[in-house]
């Protein structure tokens, strides 16, 4: 039982950060002194420091490698995967072009991983992944 309690806790941590990294890309003050490129820097830092998810080693991986490293992550559940593949999909939009395509199509993978595990069919998800692919 206290198991089960630290891991809901760590999930809904994960979560709460998730949806904080989430919303300063998508509501992100305009600031002179950082570039979204900083800007996206230091939030991937911050994810990395306080959950342990290294967002570069992610984007790095074929799709098999990350979602192994997905599944074997605790505190990764379907509405936090789905909060995963939404920072990707913001930084794809908004990043830098040359890096567009590898952001976009890791959201992809993991809107897809999400669908697969979360068997509650999601309009607005299926909706994000015809939008990235459209965009591809």
């Amino acid at each position: 039982m206290e198991q089960k309690d630290y891991l809901m806790r760590e999930i809904e941590k994960i979560g709460l950060l998730l949806r904080a990294v989430l919303d300063s890309l998508i509501h992100r003050k305009e600031n002179l002194s950082l570039t979204i490129e900083n800007h996206f820097d230091k939030l991937k830092e911050l994810l990395n420091h306080q959950t342990g998810i290294d967002l570069n080693q992610l984007l790095q991986l074929d799709e098999a490698a990350a979602r192994e490293c997905i599944l074997q992550f605790h505190g990764m559940n379907s509405e936090n995967l789905e909060l995963l593949a939404e920072i990707m999909f913001q930084s794809g939009i908004s990043g830098q072009p040359d890096q567009q395509r590898m952001y976009l199509e890791k959201a992809i993978q993991l809107y897809e991983l999400c669908r697969e595990l979360d068997k509650t069919y999601s309009p607005a998800r299926e909706s994000r992944i015809k939008e990235i692919k459209n965009i591809l």
